[in-house]
């Protein structure tokens, strides 16, 4: 059988496959977390400002949030194997590109061929899941999935902030390199072929429109969280991104097999599933911003301080995905998704009276159980929607989520940042004496401001959690499309047979 040849779920070994891919997502996401932490010494390094450095996360962001909808036409294109090693092997040569790059310009290009790889990486390995295991097993394998993205954003700052503290910022790619050679190397040998092709023809038009759309917003969201809303390229890329997103969606709809299907938006469970997946992924970007800027900036707490602050919580994600996903194949979302939201919503409470004298322990203990609730909430509701969507719209559905999941983290990121930035000139005042202050009672009044900014952004993030709490008691367990179509066939005398259309 050629390497080409696609091989039914039951008769492949489904471990290696898994493991390869896992592998994969996991080090792509530990790279994006390094890097957020490097920025500062790197600006040292290459004499550039911060605003520059700043392009070296943000286009990997866009270039991420660019690829990640085209991955449903490319899914349905290319074989798993094919698009794997393409995708493994991108991300592999932008690492190298970064690690030897003398200059900031070409490192910026290294970044630029990182995320074209990595943007595929997460939609592919979660629609290989869908179709190597049946709904009642999925639940275990997709919390391998909730492994990888769990524990690399958390474990990286902590990496990364050992690292520049005693090393060249260019050992973070060298470490990173040698694992996705080997990852490329794995999954010429073990990974096959488990999805059909349907072989859909290239559309030029909806891929610019969808560039525009998704690059737009998520620029202008990203933006926005640094210069604020009234800043002229907020304005300007936001209105592009607008437009260009109902020209994208209106001539999706048109076509007979458009570049990305928003008619997953009929199945009711899916549509829940993404609402409360993007609702918990704003709350979630709350301690992932707002905790190391508390953390470095109003404390002084170095970054490897920061980072080990966050290390307990990573650990505990890391243990509970996979028990999460073993638990939604015996008892459903539901459970899962209520439990979850009232720890998450309890912690981020806890996040919401923090003063300058808070101590490192509370933050970690408050932190590590915050992790405990959303590690059950991620994965198994996006795995309830899914399960609903018929084969065929598995690509669509996995690529929607994730594109989904990238706009509304780009989201939480700013609104959070603006809700701080705004509240914080609001309480100056509390905090500045009558008359003309001093440089003295100016920065204490900062300080302190800033500290009352980031309690009311986890206010508005514990709100976000309630929301989510409340939405979850509408999760329910559903079969397949394709289960309830092929049960209404059966009910039908054959010439009594409703129109399969």
């Amino acid at each position: 059988m050629s390497r080409s040849t696609y091989i039914e779920a039951s008769k492949v070994n489904k471990r290696p496959i898994i493991f390869v891919m896992v592998l994969g997502a996991f080090v792509a996401i530990l790279n994006q977390t390094l890097m957020n932490i490097a920025l500062p010494v790197m600006m040292v390094d290459l004499d550039i400002t911060e605003n520059t450095a700043q392009w070296l996360t943000t286009i990997f962001m866009l270039v991420n949030g660019i690829a990640i909808p085209i991955t449903a036409f490319l899914m349905e294109k290319y074989s798993t194997r094919q698009l794997f090693l393409t995708a493994m092997s991108l991300f592999a040569l932008g690492t190298l590109i970064c690690a030897l790059s003398p200059t900031f310009s070409l490192i910026l290009m290294g970044r630029v061929v990182q995320a074209a790889g990595a943007g595929i990486m997460m939609p592919l390995l979660t629609n290989v899941v869908l179709s190597l295991f049946p709904i009642e097993n999925r639940g275990a394998a997709m919390g391998l999935i909730g492994l990888a993205m769990m524990f690399a954003p958390a474990v990286g700052p902590t990496l990364s902030g050992w690292i520049v503290e005693h090393y060249s910022w260019r050992l973070l790619f060298y470490i990173i390199l040698p694992i996705a050679i080997i990852d490329v190397i794995l999954a010429f040998f073990l990974l096959r072929n488990v999805t059909k092709l349907s072989n859909p023809k290239i559309d030029i038009l909806s891929i610019i429109l969808s560039t525009f759309a998704f690059g737009g917003l998520l620029y202008a969201f990203s933006r926005a969280g640094n210069e604020g809303w009234g800043d002229e390229q907020v304005i300007a890329t936001l209105v592009i991104g607008a437009v260009a997103m109902v020209f994208f969606v209106a001539r999706q709809l048109r076509m007979e097999r458009p570049m990305l299907e928003f008619r997953v938006f009929k199945y009711s469970m899916f549509t829940l599933s993404t609402i409360i997946n993007v609702v918990v992924t704003m709350a979630m970007f709350a301690a992932m911003i707002l905790i190391p800027l508390y953390l470095q900036l109003i404390r002084g707490f170095t970054p490897l301080e920061s980072g080990l602050l966050l290390l307990p919580g990573a650990l505990i994600s890391a243990v509970m995905s996979p028990i999460t996903g073993k638990l939604f194949d015996k008892i459903g979302a539901r459970p899962l998704a209520l439990t979850g939201l009232f720890i998450t919503a309890l912690t981020t409470f806890g996040l919401t009276n923090l003063t300058d004298s808070t101590t490192y322990g509370y933050m970690m203990f408050v932190y590590s159980a915050r992790m405990v609730g959303i590690s059950m909430i991620m994965m198994p509701i996006m795995t309830a929607g899914l399960n609903q969507l018929p084969m065929r719209y598995y690509p669509h559905g996995t690529a929607m989520a994730n594109t989904l999941r990238q706009v509304s983290g780009a989201i939480g990121t700013a609104f959070l940042v603006t809700v701080m930035s705004n509240r914080r000139e609001d309480h100056m005042s509390e905090f500045l004496p009558n008359g003309v202050p001093n440089d003295q009672q100016v920065a204490f009044a900062m300080q302190h401001a800033t500290i009352e900014g980031i309690n009311d952004s986890f206010m508005v993030a514990t709100g976000f959690a309630i929301l989510g709490f409340v939405l979850s008691f509408y999760l329910k367990r559903v079969k397949s499309a394709d289960e309830e179509e092929a049960k209404r066939a059966k009910s039908y005398p054959k010439s009594e047979s409703p129109n399969p259309s």
